[in-house]
């Protein structure tokens, strides 16, 4: 992450982040808070080329699901752990010398040669990877890029570009590196190089799971000390794997999320879980709880809620949240575990006074 050093270097008075080279200007974010030049909004590429060959907000990397259910409402998993989160930026290959001088003539020079670093004039490009001009990465040292000929061209490798898919994240910044060249078949030795753990853990980040519709008896009002047995069909709750590829690498990962537990949260004190944790586990044919039928009335639910007052006119809220267990495999037979994700869903409960068993 940028250092203060950095940071006053670009909000200096002499040192604008508005640059002119060759006929050309290169912009540049500062951090949040620092008076800089941002670079302008609006597809980098201009209208005849596609925003992910200009952006280095958009990432080449390639999600599918591969196993699960996909119908119906779904949405993302939260971490159980709050420090965790998917990655924030990383490098990956973007073009051959013949495809980086084919973008420049094209775009006639318009793009991001980084996160936080847009190149917009055709003599920065040609200069630096033409015509061999070094320039300086965009990193707490300004580390030197020495400059290339030719776009490289006739070598077999790639020009690897830092992606964000948020750039107004800080920890974007850590990769500060403009775009630099890697022989085939090699991932550069650079922090934040990707790694199959690394595609598991943005693979992670798109990963949706069933919405938790949990089945209630009875379904529409409950009654004071009278249990509300809860259940969920074993078809909605399987595994579901995401598989994540970065083309060009032979990098893959796929992580598996697995529902594990439910948990119900009765949206008020005066009210007891069954059992007492509110974990309700998962089943052995994917189902959590047991389906109410008649003449259970008497029996205590195996997953459930008994609210000891009414509701008079306002709802409680009852919040059921499935925890799904996460891991991962990859390339080389890597993997692991992830933290374990959740998802919740709230619902009204009403509660009426009448003492009586439904059968």
């Amino acid at each position: 992450m940028k250092s203060p050093a950095l940071a006053q270097r670009l909000t200096s008075t002499a040192v604008v982040t508005l640059m002119v080279w060759s006929g050309g200007t290169a912009y540049a974010d500062g951090p949040t808070g620092d008076t800089t030049t941002h670079k302008p909004s609006g597809p980098a590429g201009g209208a005849n080329d596609k925003n992910i060959y200009a952006s280095a907000t958009y990432s080449h990397i390639k999600v599918r699901q591969v196993s699960g259910p996909t119908g119906g409402k779904r949405g993302g998993l939260s971490s159980v752990d709050v420090n965790w989160k998917p990655p924030a930026c990383w490098y990956e290959p973007v073009f051959t010398g013949e495809e980086l001088k084919a973008f420049v003539d094209r775009t006639d020079g318009a793009g991001d040669v980084g996160i936080h670093q847009s190149w917009f004039g055709k003599g920065l490009w040609t200069d630096h990877y033409r015509d061999g001009k070094p320039e300086k990465n965009f990193d707490d040292t300004w580390s030197p890029a020495p400059g290339y000929k030719n776009y490289n061209i006739g070598k077999k490798g790639y020009f690897w570009r830092s992606v964000a898919p948020d750039d107004q994240d800080p920890a974007s910044w850590d990769c500060g590196r403009i775009m630099f060249w890697q022989d085939a078949d090699v991932v550069p030795e650079v922090p934040h190089a990707p790694t199959p753990k690394m595609l598991a853990e943005y693979a992670y980040n798109q990963v949706k799971v069933p919405d938790t519709e949990i089945e209630l008896k009875p379904a529409t009002k409950s009654t004071v000390n009278v249990p509300t047995w809860v259940w969920l069909d074993k078809g909605r709750f399987q595994p579901i794997t995401v598989r994540a590829e970065l083309p060009r690498t032979n990098l893959w990962a796929e992580t598996t999320a697995k529902p594990v537990a439910l948990h119900l949260a009765p949206g008020t004190e005066d009210a007891t879980t069954l059992p007492a944790s509110g974990d309700c586990t998962i089943n052995d044919d994917g189902s959590i709880g047991t389906p109410y039928t008649d003449g259970d009335g008497d029996k205590t639910p195996p997953c459930g809620i008994k609210y000891l007052r009414a509701t008079n006119g306002t709802p409680f809220q009852l919040k059921a949240s499935i925890t799904w267990q996460i891991t991962w495999k990859g390339t080389g037979d890597s993997g692991g575990p992830l933290p374990d994700g959740t998802f919740e869903t709230t619902q009204d409960m009403n509660v009426q006074e009448i003492q009586s068993v439904n059968r």
